[in-house]
């Protein structure tokens, strides 16, 4: 049998009590007993309970990290860098998969069966609603690669999509390019329609540039391989600004495979800069999402909201760059 915590406070010579306060976060203990109770329990083995531990703090340290998009291999980065970042700081996460639901009711219902202590919505195509549902619910939330506001609902981390829009689009112009495409994800995502609003209104400003438009139907490599089949089954544009790096990543394959060229025949630029952008036989130009520094900080935000639920929403925006590879042509001259 595994030594239990009435087995730690007979070897140390103190009452049960003691050895609780001395594995409970935040509880009053002399650093003489803590060491005393310590030292008990390594000779013993003794782990401390985080199921018994949960009913006596009301904390079970729990975190829901609620997402949408596993099929797109960004997000293998993102839960890598989120569930690290949550242990790290001594809380668990519990992975819930949104694939196939956009009702948040049943989600809240479920998380709160496991009496979480909190959540992350990591997506960038869920509604701001969404996380506000859980705020409502009274659950500390933060919605990373969220919807930036300049008065949030919630707590909100991630980029300015609109200025990521601006962006590819003065790539394109800098590169000669008169005939240019926004390849986005789909068409009601936040993130779609941001990125599409930056990269028309940037082109505006260049009355002698034909800008359109498509939609995919999800941020993933087939997807983004279908639509590209499609504009090349008629007139395609010089070069593409993909929604994303996967969705770049499909039209490659598409191009490729139709016998065309990248960047001789079409350009194209994503965004996010997954490691797979940088592979020799993909070599993607793109915008790099500092994704790192974003989870960091959500990690922060969900971290201070177990102190202080209460804490006022705010919005926190990482800058971004472009990443110069060999999928758009060079800069003449």
């Amino acid at each position: 049998m595994p030594p239990t915590l009435k087995d730690v406070a007979e070897r140390a010579g103190v009452s049960r009590a003691a050895v609780s306060r001395t594995f409970t976060d935040g509880a009053s203990v002399s650093l003489k007993m803590r060491r005393k109770v310590e030292k008990a329990a390594t000779e013993l083995g003794y782990c401390p309970n985080a199921l018994a531990s949960s009913l006596t703090t009301g904390r079970t340290k729990l975190i829901g990290l609620v997402s949408n998009n596993f099929h797109n291999p960004i997000f293998l980065e993102v839960f890598d860098l989120f569930t690290r970042g949550l242990q790290d700081r001594g809380l668990r996460p519990l992975l819930v998969n949104l694939s196939d639901e956009t009702d948040p009711a049943h989600s809240i219902r479920m998380l709160r069966q496991y009496s979480v202590d909190g959540v992350v919505v990591a997506s960038s195509t869920l509604p701001p609603g969404f996380a506000k549902s859980f705020r409502d619910a009274g659950v500390p939330v933060v919605h990373s690669f969220g919807r930036y506001a300049s008065s949030p609902e919630v707590h909100v981390v991630g980029i300015d999509n609109v200025e990521c829009g601006r962006m590819a689009a003065r790539e394109l112009v800098r590169r000669g390019y008169r005939n240019v495409a926004f390849l986005g994800g789909p068409e009601l995502a936040t993130s779609t329609q941001d990125r599409l609003r930056g990269f028309v209104e940037e082109l505006a400003h260049h009355p002698e540039i034909a800008v359109r438009h498509s939609f995919a139907e999800a941020y993933s490599f087939n997807a983004g391989r279908r639509e590209m089949l499609k504009r090349l089954a008629d007139r395609p544009a010089e070069a593409y600004f993909c929604g994303d790096d996967v969705l770049s990543i499909g039209a490659l394959s598409a191009i490729t495979g139709s016998g065309l060229t990248v960047p001789g025949d079409i350009g194209l630029i994503g965004l996010n800069d997954m490691e797979m952008a940088g592979w020799e036989n993909i070599n993607l130009t793109t915008i790099r999402q500092p994704i790192s520094s974003i989870i960091e900080s959500s990690i922060e935000l969900i971290v201070s909201m177990l102190e202080k639920p209460d804490r006022y929403p705010e919005a926190r925006l990482f800058p971004c760059r472009v990443i110069e590879r060999g999928t758009l042509r060079p800069v003449a001259g």
